[in-house]
Formats: structure tokens, sequence, C-alpha cells
């Protein structure tokens, strides 16, 4: 951290020079946005290939997406982090309640996890997840010190979690159910759990898998079965982990170029458009195109850390803290999950995967640290 130190403030990222900057553009967080549209446009340049050279069906949207999605982090960013602290009951509530009417309304394969909305889909678990950080974080804003250590201050932040958590796996959809419950943790944790209460929870989790296996879903446990044995349905539930592993290693140091990868553009990678893009762009760049894509993501990550340390409001630190949470384990699970280090969940790969809610979700995210950044004197309101 001291060595980056210095190269992150050379580009006016201290909040020390942004309270005495002169104008919202000296303050606003221009490496973390860079970083961010570097990452988009990777996406659009594998979307492309995953098309076999074509903008239609998938790159020339993504691009889009990406416009639209850093107007609304931008339309976020102007917003006072007040506003946005006192009204995050009411965003709970509307995620609460667009979860509860997908079992009237939903539409999926095998699942009811979108909304169809003439030729746009939208998934509501994704926003979901970032009004679960919101509130946890707007609820642990006002508790004091003392009430941290009691027991029953933690009841509403079991009602905060687990019921969106619980709509969630009954869609089903684990893998986004999941990704809710850590980033959420990892806020719970940050905000000042007691330790006791953090090991008791932890071997209360350990305890409940057995109950949790059984309450799995068939297609569930076969994916972790899978998972422990690939070979065990090789041309069925495993043949996407295979044909991943494949296009991985053929690719070896310096991949096999853009455009030619054979694994993914003759079909046999599944879903190399959504769950499996990091495996094709593997496959094309090798080690060196996976690890810069994998510097990128820690880059932002490790940016947002760097923010969350700065600032003064808890408010402001737990939710800067949750995106970075939140973009993390994105990465880290589908890294994972198309290495066969993971079973296959069905998490997307932030900013690059082609998917507009999940995209649209880390923006909102990204423009909520931007206004929490812009707005630090309003600590006291």
């Amino acid at each position: 951290m001291k060595y980056l130190s210095p190269l992150i403030q050379s580009f006016d990222l201290s909040l020390e020079k942004r309270e005495t900057a002169d104008s919202w553009v000296g303050a606003t967080p221009w490496l973390m946005i860079f970083v961010a549209v570097a990452i988009g446009l990777i996406g659009v340049g594998a979307l492309y290939s995953a098309a076999h050279g074509a903008w239609q069906p998938w790159a020339l949207m993504h691009a889009i997406r990406l416009a639209l999605g850093l107007l609304a982090m931008a339309i976020v960013a102007l917003l006072p982090i007040r506003f946005i602290r006192r009204f995050a009951l009411l965003w709970w509530l509307m995620a609460i309640a667009a979860l509860g009417m997908l079992e009237f309304f939903g539409t999926g394969k095998g699942a009811d996890r979108w909304f169809a909305l003439g030729g746009i889909t939208l998934q509501p678990s994704e926003p979901a997840k970032l009004a679960v950080l919101v509130m946890l974080a707007a609820y642990f804003h006002e508790l004091s010190a003392d009430r941290m250590r009691q027991i029953r201050s933690y009841i509403p932040v079991l009602l905060i979690v687990f019921l969106p958590f619980a709509q969630i796996v009954l869609q089903p959809d684990l893998g986004t159910a999941v990704m809710l419950f850590l980033a959420a943790a990892v806020v719970i944790f940050v905000a000042g759990i007691p330790r006791w209460m953090v090991m008791t929870l932890m071997s209360m989790g350990l305890a409940a898998i057995p109950v949790a296996w059984s309450m799995l879903y068939a297609y569930q446990k076969n994916r972790i079965l899978v998972f422990l044995n690939p070979d065990l349905d090789a041309l069925g539930a495993g043949y996407q982990i295979t044909q991943s592993k494949i296009a991985l290693g053929s690719g070896g140091f310096v991949g096999k170029g853009y455009l030619q990868g054979s694994q993914s553009h003759l079909e046999f990678l599944p879903e190399r458009q959504t769950d499996f893009i990091f495996t094709m762009i593997g496959e094309e760049f090798g080690f060196m195109g996976c690890m810069i894509v994998l510097g990128l993501y820690t880059l932002l990550v490790f940016l947002l850390i760097y923010y969350s340390f700065q600032m003064r409001m808890t408010f402001s630190r737990l939710v800067t803290i949750g995106v970075a949470a939140t973009i993390s384990f994105y990465v880290s699970i589908n890294t994972a999950m198309v290495s066969g280090l993971l079973p296959v969940v069905g998490v997307p790969l932030p900013l690059i995967s082609y998917g507009g809610t999940a995209m649209m979700v880390v923006f909102l995210g990204l423009g909520l640290v931007i206004s929490a950044m812009l707005n630090e004197h309003d600590i006291h309101e």
C-alpha cells in the first residue's frame, strides 16, 4: 500500500486534495473510471471475437450498455450521499418487492430470474445485492459502539440479508445468492461485529452444511459432484468445465491470437459470451492476457479499498467496501469456476461478460463511491 500511494496521489486522488479542489473535475477519481472503462472495452473486444469477428449480436450492444452505464454512474455520482443514505430503506423495500414479483411475472429457462419488458430483460437480483449493501451501511451508520456488542442489534441485520437471500435461492439462483451473502458478510465484518459472534456464525454455518445439501436442487448437487469429478458426466454436466479447461490450457503463455480461438469459434465452448468469456480470453491471449485482465480488476478493487481507508463517514466507507467486495467476489468466483476450482454457478465476469443488468449494477456501485468521495464534507449530516 505504501509503495502505491504516491502513484495514486499523483492522479489527484487524495481526499485532502479533493476538499480544496476548485471544481468537481479535480475531485473525480479519474483513474478508477479509466480502469473500469478499460475493462469494459476489453469486454467489447472479447464479444466481437465471440461472434466470429462481428459486432452483432453482442459487441455493439455491450458498447451501448457501457456508455449507458457511464451515464448512470455520473447521475448517481451527482446525488448527495446523504440523500442515498436517507432512502436506503426504500431502495431495499423496492428490491424485495421486485424479487417477490418474479413469482408471478418472471421468465427464464427453468428458473424465474428475469423480467421481460418488450425486448429488454432485467434481473432484479443484481440490483438487490447493491440495495442490501446500502441498507446494511445505513443501518450500521446509525449504530453506536455499545449497541454493536448487543446480540439484539443484529436481528435487523438478519432480516436485511436473509429475506432477499431466501428469495433469490428460491428462484433458484444459488450463485447470485452466495454472492449477496459473501458481500454482505464483508460489510458486517468491517462494520465491527464482535469476534465471538463471527466464530459462532462460522461454526453454525459449518454445522448447517448437511442441511443445506439436502435442500439443494438435483442439478445443483450434480454440479458439485461433477466439480469433484468432471469425468462423472463428461458429455453432460461436466461438458462445460471440460471444454473450458481445454481452451484455457491450449492458450499457452501468449495465446493463439485474436479471433483465432479454436475451441470457442468451433462452438465447443458453451456460453462463451457470458460465464465462460474469461476462458475465451485465455485461449486467444494466453496466460499473459489473463494476467492483464486480472491485474486491471486487482487495481480497481485496490483503488476502492484505498478510498475507503480515507473516508470518515461510516456509511460511505461501508458502501465502498461493499462495492469492492462485490467486484472481487464476481471476479474470483467466475475465474475459479471456469478454471475448475469451483463448481459452475453461473456468475458473470463484471464489465466483460454479456449482460446489461450486472454491468449497470457495477456502474451504479461506482457512482455511489464517487458520490461518497465528493461529499465527504457531509459527514455530520
